[in-house]
């Protein structure tokens, strides 16, 4: 096997796509009604059932409807985000009938609604959209409202679909799925079941420590201009380390007491700072393995990849240490006078404990994966270029099948 060779921003490279107005805080979420008439006066509002049932989001409506809005409500999003529904929404309503979509809910819930803004505007097929920037012009203008600290999707420009002719997950990702505004609540959290508060903060962690140590491409101007993804860079660097300082002291709080709100806005800035990071740097091979397990297993994605995301760091550790090393001053659990690769182990062994606070699977067999599954997900995880190739050591197949197995078997034991 070659040295791990390891990759450097040579360039000092600093690029960050956001929405254009971002509102944070507690009870920010009544700012709804005095921020949607910017964009017209009739919305269209995507969420799922168990949020519309909520008397919160009730109220909400009703406070933007007071204000002079028509909403109207499409409350049958599905977690897996079928193809199907997205051209049933587009199919119901006339191109000219809503000024602006508003996405109140989860990671799924806005993923719905970006692709839906874009449909509702030009028609079309959802498969014509699959892949990197194939979206032809912007859609309606899209506010999001997450209920959940953890997928960043209110920041990104990227959304999974489910589609049930391929048998699997296919991404969408161009600019032009950027929201124009964002409001984000952490009272909206403190109703969401504990298992979504474990799946969301494992992905929040994952999208964090992978942002951070992605590979760093130095790309082109027509790179830049071509892919979303243009690896390890400045500006993304800077919010992945706002990200992972919150999450250290956040999510011990949080498991504490499901109830803290200072803890849960913690772990929402966190999520929105990852989101911010990932929308440049781009996740990597955690989320590339993940994909195919998901489809096996109807496990969640978040528990998922941060399942994977300690024996992954294992893998990457070699190309990464001085990052990891500064993931461990980051999340406080570095050691005065240790050397540089002994803190790099302590960073791999801290977001291992902070995955465990919050109720993270510690291998993939728990997730129900077994090894006569192992050929079948590295076959998968490998066509994942768009992931594979934002991973700070190259990976081909056999190391594929290495991590799966000694996640499925959860050797921690191992260190490259």
């Amino acid at each position: 096997m070659s040295t791990p060779r390891r990759t450097t921003n040579d360039l000092r490279l600093g690029l960050l796509r956001q929405p254009a107005t971002v509102l944070f805080g507690p009870g920010q979420r009544h700012h709804l009604a005095r921020l949607i008439p910017a964009f017209g006066s009739r919305a269209l509002f995507c969420t799922d059932e168990r949020m519309a049932a909520d008397p919160v989001y009730r109220e909400l409506v009703a406070g933007v409807e007071d204000a002079g809005t028509k909403v109207t409500t499409y409350a049958r999003v599905e977690p897996d985000l079928p193809r199907q529904d997205l051209e049933a929404v587009a199919r119901a309503h006339d191109a000219d009938e809503f000024d602006v979509v508003v996405a109140v809910g989860g990671g799924s819930v806005l993923d719905f609604a970006k692709v839906a803004a874009i449909l509702l505007a030009h028609g079309g097929e959802v498969a014509a959209l699959y892949g990197e920037n194939v979206v032809p012009a912007a859609g309606l203008p899209l506010i999001t409202l997450p209920t959940t600290g953890g997928t960043g999707a209110e920041a990104t420009c990227i959304s999974v679909v489910y589609d049930d002719a391929l048998g699997m997950k296919v991404g969408i990702a161009s600019p032009w799925l950027e929201a124009a505004a964002t409001i984000i609540d952490p009272e909206l959290t403190l109703t969401c079941p504990p298992s979504l508060t474990t799946a969301t903060a494992a992905d929040a962690l994952t999208h964090l420590v992978e942002a951070f140590t992605a590979r760093a491409k130095n790309p082109t101007s027509a790179d830049i201009e071509a892919h979303l993804y243009v690896g390890k860079n400045l500006l993304a660097d800077t919010w992945a380390r706002q990200g992972l300082r919150l999450v250290g002291e956040a999510f011990p709080r949080m498991a504490a007491d499901p109830n803290d709100l200072a803890a849960r806005s913690d772990t929402m800035l966190a999520a929105f700072s990852a989101g911010l990071a990932i929308n440049t740097a781009g996740t990597a091979a955690a989320h590339a393995i993940q994909s195919p397990i998901g489809a096996l297993t109807r496990t969640a994605h978040g528990i998922g990849v941060g399942a994977l995301l300690p024996y992954v760091l294992r893998f990457n550790l070699p190309t990464r240490t001085e990052e990891l090393a500064e993931i461990a001053d980051l999340i406080g659990v570095a050691a005065p006078g240790a050397s540089t690769e002994a803190t790099a182990h302590a960073a791999v062994e801290g977001i291992e404990s902070l995955l465990a606070t919050i109720g993270c699977p510690s291998d993939l067999a728990a997730l129900g994966l077994r090894p006569e599954h192992v050929d079948h997900v590295a076959d998968q995880a490998v066509l994942a270029t768009r992931l594979t190739a934002n991973n700070p050591r190259e990976m081909d197949r056999d190391d594929v099948v290495r991590i799966l197995e000694h996640a499925i078997a959860g050797d921690r034991s191992w260190w490259t």
